[in-house]
């Protein structure tokens, strides 16, 4: 029995294979493998467009004022380079951003640390960002140097925020 997708026509000194819905014409200069490899890496191609760039993810950057009372902050342990302000760079949802600081003490008597945020714009980024560090507790005597990681957690869910800011103060207590 002859079925119209399993016939072979020679057309102008080519071949046209017609299976299915899909017919191509084939010359004597292109192979199968020629063909077969251009569609894999047109497929690669498009695969890597949609994978490497997924509209429904909401990059977030933001530099953000930082500030210490009674201690510095300092991006290098020798306290030489202060921190003024934090570039989270680009931060998808469900994702977190760190920042490692150095703090020292600058106050002439043992004191631990509070940290505290304000400003927040827009309000609602509040919740949706999460600022934590790694502080646990320790009393810090006079020119004592501590590395505190600062972590910038973004809720998977959130929504119509690009853009944000908020002011951290680090100050001692004690």
């Amino acid at each position: 029995m002859f079925y119209p997708w399993q016939a072979l026509y020679k057309v102008n000194e080519g071949t046209v294979i017609s299976k299915g819905a899909f017919a191509m014409r084939i010359s004597n200069r292109i192979t199968w493998r020629t063909v077969f490899a251009t569609m894999c890496l047109i497929l690669l191609v498009i695969l890597g467009i949609i994978i490497g760039n997924p509209g429904w993810n909401i990059p977030i950057v933001q530099a953000n004022y930082v500030s210490g009372k009674g201690v510095g902050i300092y991006w290098d342990q020798d306290c030489t380079n202060r921190v003024l302000s934090l570039d989270w760079g680009v931060i998808e949802p469900g994702l977190n951003s760190t920042v490692i600081v150095y703090v020292r003490n600058e106050d002439d008597s043992a004191v631990s640390l509070l940290m505290a945020t304000s400003n927040w714009a827009p309000s609602v980024a509040l919740d949706y960002l999460t600022l934590t560090w790694t502080y646990t507790g320790k009393i810090l005597s006079s020119n004592d140097v501590i590395p505190i990681e600062l972590n910038l957690n973004v809720s998977p869910t959130v929504s119509g925020i690009t853009d944000f800011s908020f002011h951290i103060a680090i100050t001692t207590t004690g």
